[in-house]
């Protein structure tokens, strides 16, 4: 028998029992879809955290005041930090030549009013060099000025939302707003660019470092963000940063140093287990979808077991038997996998309709992979019902037994 006889043989046999085999095609699509949906979330959880700290600043390091220990409890704890971390000790870090710049984070909540309306908001203080850092944008007016960092002024650049919430259609730049009992001039508006880390910078008033370790009275920084001249030079910035520390903390080695890079490394290698895992989880149920086809094509044997009694008596070897049964469920594998890549496309497009911030993209490999699994389960487990048509006594099988 000719390959397209067998084809055309299978499509027969497929065509005669419609109602068995749109569940098979249903199983198996729905099994294809899911491993490529699955693995697509996975991997825009993994663009996700890779955008959010592409969006920290390039080559940067964070450093944290206390050395990062493990100690009793869920590890790694920081110990308990034996000095400040002074706004000194940060523009100490600008006498290495491998670092570009820093930016002093001092943070706290306060309330910020104008005229009758006021809401509690985070209140970020730090310097100008914090702006190209973090990669922050101005809509209206400037950044915070170039001054000298000891020394505080009363100005502030709102973040979008709270401009607002406090000034509506009004204009906001030049206006004189209080930051719980003092007073500040509006000298910039963010651009609205939503969350970064978990952190609404909607919600932020940036305020000079000095001025807001004033009215926190809090003279330790929250973080000093340091930006290292190149990404070669991040590993000599970091050993310049803990020199210097170490220095002026009479030989203590207690601050913590965290680079971008190994945060993101750490992320990438967790959230990468977690889409093969998800992806595992929906190549189950391919194999659910192949017992199925199984199932059912040992059911179809044993209600065909006269045609095929009439194939064998007319001649048909035992291997035309096993390939003709092979090639129908191979058939059903491969439909199947097809509309599962059609359904799959569907269920991407409504999840980026729902949630346009996330990346829902399945990577590379997860359709060949997924079409791959499903063609292989077609065929394994086609394998024993061909089998088992194909040792069918002729004699018995024309007899219906």
């Amino acid at each position: 028998m000719r390959a397209a006889d067998s084809l055309g043989f299978a499509l027969g046999s497929l065509r005669g029992g419609r109602v068995r085999t749109w569940l098979m095609l249903l199983a198996m699509s729905i099994g294809v879809a899911s491993v490529v949906v699955l693995t697509s979330l996975g991997e825009g959880a993994r663009r996700y955290v890779v955008n959010e700290f592409a969006a920290l600043g390039t080559n940067l390091l964070i450093m944290l005041p206390g050395r990062s220990e493990t100690k009793g409890g869920p590890p790694p704890l920081l110990g308990e930090t034996p000095r400040d971390l002074t706004l000194q000790d940060a523009l100490t870090l600008l006498r290495s030549p491998h670092i570009r710049r820093i930016a002093p984070l001092t943070v706290g909540n306060a309330p910020v009013s104008h005229g009758s309306l006021s809401r509690e908001v985070t209140i970020l203080g730090s310097t100008a060099d914090l702006f190209p850092i973090r990669h922050f944008e101005v809509a209206q007016g400037r950044p915070l000025p170039p001054m000298d960092p000891e020394r505080g002024a009363p100005v502030a650049v709102l973040g979008a939302t709270v401009r607002h919430e406090l000034f509506g259609n009004k204009r906001a730049l030049g206006a004189w707003i209080r930051i719980a009992d003092r007073r500040f001039r509006v000298i910039g508006v963010l651009t609205d660019e939503g969350e970064s880390l978990g952190q609404d910078l909607g919600e932020m008033v940036i305020i000079p470092v000095a001025t807001a370790q004033s009215l926190f009275n809090a003279p330790s920084l929250f973080r000093v963000l340091i930006e290292a001249t190149s990404l070669e030079a991040m590993g000599l910035a970091e050993r310049d940063a803990r020199q210097l520390i170490r220095l002026r903390h009479d030989g203590e080695d207690d601050v913590t140093l965290i680079t971008q890079d190994a945060i993101l490394a750490t992320f990438n290698k967790i959230l990468r287990a977690l889409t093969y895992t998800v992806g595992g989880i929906g190549a189950i149920s391919l194999l659910v979808a192949g017992i199925l086809i199984m199932n059912v094509m040992l059911i179809a044997v044993s209600q065909r077991t006269a045609e095929i009694g009439l194939m064998k008596a007319l001649g048909a070897p035992r291997a035309q038997v096993l390939r003709l049964f092979l090639v129908e469920s191979t058939l059903l594998a491969l439909a199947g996998s097809l509309a599962g890549l059609l359904l799959s496309v569907l269920g991407i497009l409504l999840l980026r309709y729902l949630f346009p911030s996330f990346p829902v993209v399945p990577p590379p490999w997860a359709p060949l992979a997924a079409v791959a699994v499903a063609s292989g389960s077609g065929l394994l487990f086609g394998l024993l019902p061909a089998r088992r048509a194909a040792a069918l006594d002729p004699v018995l099988a024309l007899s219906g037994r």
